[in-house]
């Protein structure tokens, strides 16, 4: 799955629909959004019992009705596509495009490569972000670095001052997965203790800055290792063990250049959806831009996203 076959097998929502199909039932047996019923589903044609002059049967395009419950549905019920008057080809660009753009895309980008509204592009990116979040959130474990940046732009007047800024808080598995959250308000070391207590299981070796907030930690996990930037020191071996926090810099430096050089200007109350972006990127990094993008698709169903609630409103 690349760009190249996207527009070249999937030109016409018709041809989209059916792949859209085969990824969210590959066993060909249509599950019904309104009551779950599994393989009892049946496509509608146009008029009951009437075929076309060929004598072929017309379906309507991609309605079926399920056995059980009587109700209708189409393969986009209950996915990030529901309601979307946007063909659903347009939508597989839209999100191989995201995957695939290693910093991110911005909306102008997509509103001008997909010939869709500005309104509408800015809209179907927040969507696929959403897909891509993570809901069953796993503990980390294992070694876990920890550390906190702030994103955002800065008022005259106030250098140095994070008040402008948005702190987001990011845990890393070393040859494993990163998990970022947008914290509001001031970090604190009962907060920030708080986070690394919900997201790292007790026997892990954690690993942050020299940073007064994190100080209490090894009393509550097997190890806690600090790294001293103030002296300007940034690895240090123990044993066999590298101390460092290296690998959430390094992530925080995407991260970054993503937000100052792609998208420019980020509302903090849609930041966690981008870091949902940057984190799902990052997590699957390991694998090509065609299967990353099979992997966000895979996630849209049962994550609808409205546009009042992806505005703010």
């Amino acid at each position: 799955m690349n760009l190249t076959e996207i527009a070249k097998s999937y030109h016409s929502e018709e041809s989209a629909r059916a792949f859209l199909e085969a990824q969210r039932w590959p066993d060909g047996k249509p599950a019904c959004p309104k009551c779950g019923e599994i393989g009892r589903a049946y496509r509608l044609p146009p008029v009951a019992g009437k075929a076309k002059k060929d004598g072929t049967i017309a379906y309507r395009k991609g309605l079926w009705k399920c056995g059980a419950c009587r109700k209708q549905f189409t393969v986009t019920v209950d996915t990030i596509f529901e309601d979307s008057h946007i063909p659903l080809n347009k939508w597989l660009m839209a999100i191989h495009l995201l995957c695939s753009s290693k910093k991110g895309m911005s909306a102008h980008q997509l509103h001008r490569m997909l010939g869709v509204t500005y309104k509408s592009a800015w809209f179907m990116a927040h969507r696929v972000r959403y897909a891509m979040a993570e809901l069953n959130l796993a503990p980390l474990s294992g070694t876990v670095e920890v550390d906190e940046t702030y994103v955002g732009g800065k008022t005259r007047g106030l250098q140095g001052d994070h008040k402008t800024k948005a702190t987001v808080v990011s845990l890393v598995e070393r040859g494993g997965k990163v998990r970022s959250i947008h914290h509001k308000g001031m970090v604190t070391g009962k907060n920030l203790k708080q986070i690394v207590r919900e997201n790292v299981t007790t026997d892990s070796h954690i690993m942050t800055d020299d940073f007064g907030g994190y100080h209490g930690l090894k009393k509550e996990f097997r190890r806690h290792s600090t790294i001293r930037h103030k002296w300007r020191v940034y690895a240090r071996k123990e044993g066999d063990v590298l101390i460092s926090t290296n690998t959430i810099e390094g992530y925080f430096s995407i991260l970054k250049r993503g937000i100052n050089g792609v998208y420019h200007h980020v509302g903090k109350q849609h930041l966690h959806r981008y870091l949902s972006e940057f984190d799902f990127r990052y997590n699957s990094r390991h694998v090509e831009d065609g299967e990353r993008s099979l992997l966000a698709l895979r996630k849209v169903t049962g994550k609808r996203l409205k546009y009042r609630d992806s505005s703010g409103r």
